[in-house]
């Protein structure tokens, strides 16, 4: 007696091909979601709902996965977690598809396991844009890059608001693009925003204009080198329809932009802080132009915008670069359409999210800014050279960064820097190559909590800074060595300055 035939590779692959909308045939398609976090939650939510049999592994056994584990159990999915359930594909079976949650290396057990099997390997973003309906789907504007994503992603997403779409920012910016595209109220456009990992594993998507911020030295540890990381983030760009914006000071991303495989017509649009040349965004005086999407483009230009708008947007900041996020932000706002008047009201309204160069106090003519969000070297390069005299506050995981060219550059701001973190020794190695005359200190708080640790790199900050100093957090470094994220470094850093100054400091630019 034999048992029922198994499907073929090709067959497998054959029916995988079909499922290109939300209405496809996904009943009875055996799969395996690798991770039960917040993307991983919404990839098995969607394929239950559609007759899929879901397997969800995770060998975290967290709070909240044990959360998402109960729920996904009771609409009908099998979870298992804890050491060991994802160390291949489960009981030697040989499901129909597996997909992984963004942050998951390519080495991960269950991953290679399944390429060895011959069984396709999705991120939540493919299955997201496979989900969308089969007609009227709300375009996609898709965003990458080293740095920026997060608040040119919110301001793009402002200014299609004040355009009168309904929008919504999606992707790694928190809000699965999932949830984005199956809500009960469709959404007219949906802002993505696109991290090397996602970008990794999508191949199907086909954005309406698509952009690159910059690209630098990140996450080496997990793609295996820069030039697996850029070529990564290329793939934003691919079957792009409209337009492919690009950052003229940054040439790699106008690079990656001439190896795309785009739609035939689609145009390649710059962003410059200098006068825009045609077919690009840039700023004349104080005004941002528009000389891409304006019929008469060789001879004029939109006013999108001002410096002052920027300034508002950044919460009070003028940076280099905001006024880049926000070129980037128009030049897509426009390629989907958006007027003039729109790009101002949107920038007008815009307000950055926490951790992002926000004054935490003012006391005794030293001012206190959590940059938290400065995770990698060009963001901490970025932050510092907003500033001209500056208490670096500096280190935690490096992720396979160096800092040579961060300490070269910004070397002659430095008042002094306060280290801190697992890889802190490599900026400080970096600092006596690049800076030895900077005062340096390194706080290593052992066996203590995160309070604790956070009051004593204060204390040694506010001890270098002199009057018109700023004590600046750009750790250029993620935060998970001795931090739940940068959120939670920030918010310790900026309770840490209220502990030392008392009442009588202002915050918050007041």
């Amino acid at each position: 007696m034999t048992g029922p035939r198994r499907e073929s590779s090709r067959e497998r692959q054959g029916r995988l091909d079909g499922l290109t909308h939300g209405a496809a045939a996904w009943d009875g398609l055996k799969v395996v979601v690798a991770g039960v976090g917040v993307s991983g939650f919404a990839a098995a939510d969607a394929l239950v709902e559609r007759g899929a049999d879901v397997l969800v592994v995770d060998e975290r056994e967290t709070t909240p996965a044990r959360e998402r584990a109960t729920v996904l159990e009771m609409l009908g999915a099998t979870v298992r977690l804890g050491p060991g359930a994802a160390d291949g594909l489960p009981g030697g079976a040989v499901p129909d598809l597996v997909v992984t949650s963004p942050g998951w290396r390519p080495d991960a057990p269950l991953l290679v396991a399944a390429g060895t099997s011959g069984v396709p390997v999705w991120d939540e973003v493919e299955l997201a844009w496979r989900m969308r309906p089969e007609s009227g789907a709300a375009p996609w504007l898709t965003l990458t890059g080293t740095n920026g994503k997060t608040t040119t992603v919110r301001m793009l997403t402002s200014i299609l608001t004040a355009a009168g779409r309904r929008a919504v920012a999606a992707g790694n910016v928190g809000t699965p693009v999932l949830e984005a595209v199956l809500h009960p109220r469709p959404y007219d456009v949906i802002a993505v925003e696109l991290s090397s990992f996602q970008l990794h594993r999508t191949r199907s998507p086909r954005p309406l204009a698509s952009a690159c911020l910059n690209v630098a030295e990140d996450h080496v540890d997990w793609h295996g080198s820069s030039a697996a990381y850029a070529a990564d983030k290329g793939r934003v760009y691919e079957n792009t329809a409209v337009a492919c914006v690009y950052n003229v000071a940054d040439p790699a991303t106008e690079r990656l932009v001439r190896d795309a495989d785009v739609v035939e017509g689609c145009r390649a649009v710059g962003f410059t802080l200098g006068v825009p040349s045609i077919g690009m965004l840039g700023v004349v005086e104080d005004v941002l132009c528009d000389r891409a999407f304006v019929p008469e483009r060789a001879t004029s230009a939109a006013e999108l915008g001002s410096l002052d708008d920027v300034r508002s947007a950044g919460g009070g900041t003028l940076a280099a670069h905001n006024v880049a996020n926000a070129l980037a932000a128009a030049a897509l706002a426009r390629a989907y359409g958006v007027p003039p008047f729109a790009v101002r009201e949107g920038l007008r309204a815009f307000r950055p999210d926490g951790h992002r160069i926000a004054t935490v106090a003012r006391a005794d003519d030293v001012t206190w800014v959590d940059d938290s969000k400065a995770t990698n070297p060009h963001a901490a390069a970025a932050s510092l050279a907003a500033f001209e005299h500056v208490v670096w506050i500096a280190g935690g995981l490096a992720k396979g960064a160096t800092f040579d060219d961060l300490v070269r550059g910004q070397a002659s701001r430095l008042r002094g820097a306060v280290l801190l973190g697992r890889d802190a020794g490599l900026i400080a190695d970096a600092l006596a190559r690049h800076a030895p005359e900077v005062p340096t200190v390194r706080v290593d708080v052992a066996d203590t909590g995160p309070v604790q640790l956070m009051d004593a790199v204060v204390d040694r900050a506010g001890r270098l800074a002199r009057p018109g100093d700023t004590v600046l957090l750009a750790p250029a470094c993620a935060s998970m060595d001795q931090f739940d994220s940068y959120a939670h470094r920030g918010n310790e850093f900026a309770a840490a300055v209220r502990r030392l100054l008392g009442p009588g400091a202002s915050a918050d630019g007041e």
